[in-house]
């Protein structure tokens, strides 16, 4: 875990950063609907998953931005961007219908990257345990497919004055829609840390991951 101390004085959003970490402390959450055809399309051709084939797409989007990886280290008032942020993935176990946590460290290399989460989860299977471990996992984001629905909206509420800064990405089934297959995926920033036009950001970083993965 590798990272650099952000200057405030120096840092270009330090007004916005002031304001929503010192007068206004709240986060920000938007769904949108993503086309994922061509993932989808994809995983089928290449005998992938496409769960897994998603988590890479977000990860990489969310370590294409510095401001994607910031942290507050309370202890000593600093604000700090991670060299790379990681997915906490979840596994859930129909027999008791209970989630496993998943630590699997983000590769820039698809390959390894699919190669890595997919013995994670299978590993996580052979448990029960929760398996949470936040301390030992700074610089790790949360990542949480709700495979049940296709949801319009979805809330995640933190405690007010809070500064967590790692993104929790929140994504459900897809369905079609006019000929294409859209999913609902929820990004919650904090505020300090990001605004509308970062969050939407991801959102274009993970189309354009989409096209790039899928290119044939």
């Amino acid at each position: 875990m590798q990272y650099h101390k952000i200057n405030i004085d120096d840092y270009y959003r330090k007004g916005v950063f002031r304001h929503f970490s010192e007068d206004c402390k709240c986060s920000l959450s938007i769904t949108n609907r993503v086309d994922v055809t061509a993932l989808v399309q994809y995983s089928k051709r290449t005998n992938t998953k496409f769960y897994i084939n998603f988590l890479y797409v977000l990860s990489k989007a969310l370590n294409a931005r510095e401001d994607y990886r910031l942290a507050w280290l309370w202890q000593t008032e600093e604000l700090i961007a991670y060299d790379k942020i990681n997915p906490t993935q979840y596994i859930f176990h129909d027999d008791t219908e209970t989630f496993t946590v998943v630590y699997t460290e983000y590769d820039a290399d698809y390959p390894t990257f699919y190669r890595n989460a997919l013995a994670d989860a299978e590993k996580a299977k052979q448990t029960r345990e929760y398996g949470l471990d936040s301390a030992g996992h700074p610089n790790w984001f949360d990542a949480s497919f709700l495979p049940w629905l296709s949801y319009d909206a979805l809330h995640v509420e933190l405690p007010d004055g809070y500064l967590y800064f790692s993104p929790i990405v929140n994504w459900g089934k897809y369905a079609e829609e006019n000929g294409r297959l859209m999913m609902p995926v929820t990004v919650r920033l904090n505020h300090a840390a990001a605004d509308g036009y970062l969050a939407a950001k991801v959102f274009a970083l993970i189309s354009d991951n989409i096209a790039e993965l899928t290119r044939e």
